[in-house]
């Protein structure tokens, strides 16, 4: 073997086994290098990629307001909840809702029954129909929504109703929803629903007027908080039931379920006459005028 300029060649002029050796180390190395400097040049790109793309964003969690409809509330006396709902929102919660108390009133002026008390192209007041519950909303709810819920919620409440007693009676879902209205506003005590109810069913059954004052209130737009005159209480306003017989027009309220309850199942009872105890919550009932002529005395009424 010879050796020419310091590099071992055999006699074909080819390296020699250690000179390949050599120059595949020297790859590897060259390799290893490179790879290292391109994972640190895609680690640079991929950080700056990263703190410069936008982040994706997380869904707005919009605040849950309640408002709350007590049982035996008028479409007015909802619509100025509303109102006051709004105030303590944009107050407390720093939240503009778009619930209007005008469009309320509105939308619940004039519209179709709800299930079978629809009738053929009838429209009317939803008074009754509001179920007075507690309903979630956010700044987006509007207020035909709002009513849609409660119109919702009164299906699903009427829907635990039995009508088979009251049909017995010849009433009807609609009678039975204005009684359920005037158990409402008269009953103060939940036992005693049923008891109001029976009243009602008899007087309706003996022809008699059924003389409840809280009707010609609704019709006349007279607060519970104020008396009612002599000459308001003989008045021909149609809600007057001191005056005409039978049922008001339509309900005087929203009835909550236990309401609707007892006006289609009244308990069975020979009562006529009630009045409010002296505590203010109970009923006293009677089934001859001449015993509720005589409490009324004895307490000073």
């Amino acid at each position: 073997m010879a050796r020419v300029a310091g590099r071992a060649v055999n006699a074909e002029g080819t390296s020699t086994p250690v000179t390949v050796l050599r120059r595949l180390i020297a790859v590897i190395v060259i390799v290893g290098v490179l790879g290292v400097a391109g994972w640190f040049v895609v680690s640079i790109v991929r950080d700056h990629s990263s703190s410069t793309s936008p982040k994706a964003s997380a869904p707005v969690q919009l605040k849950v307001l309640r408002i709350v409809f007590p049982e035996g509330y008028t479409r007015e006396e909802m619509a100025r909840q509303i109102g006051d709902v709004n105030k303590i929102a944009q107050q407390k919660r720093h939240v503009t809702p778009k619930l209007s108390p005008e469009r309320y009133l509105a939308l619940t002026a004039s519209s179709k029954f709800p299930g079978e008390f629809k009738r053929d192209g009838e429209r009317r007041s939803l008074e009754g129909f509001l179920f007075p519950a507690t309903y979630d909303f956010t700044k987006r709810t509007t207020t035909a929504q709002l009513v849609k819920d409660q119109l919702d919620a009164f299906r699903e409440n009427w829907a635990r109703v039995h009508m088979g007693y009251a049909r017995s009676k010849n009433l009807t879902p609609w009678d039975v929803l204005i009684i359920a209205s005037m158990i409402e506003k008269e009953v103060a005590a939940p036992e005693e629903r049923a008891l109001v109810s029976s009243v009602i069913y008899n007087r309706l059954h003996d022809h008699m007027r059924l003389q409840i004052d809280a009707t010609t209130r609704y019709g006349l737009g007279i607060p519970p908080t104020e008396p009612l005159h002599v000459s308001e209480l003989a008045s021909q306003n149609p809600y007057n039931t001191r005056v005409h017989f039978g049922l008001p027009p339509g309900p005087i309220a929203s009835p909550g379920l236990a309401s609707l309850q007892a006006a289609a199942n009244p308990r069975h009872t020979k009562y006529l006459y009630y009045v409010r105890k002296p505590d203010k919550v109970h009923q006293a009932f009677f089934t001859n005028k001449a015993d509720f002529d005589a409490y009324q005395v004895k307490h000073g009424y």
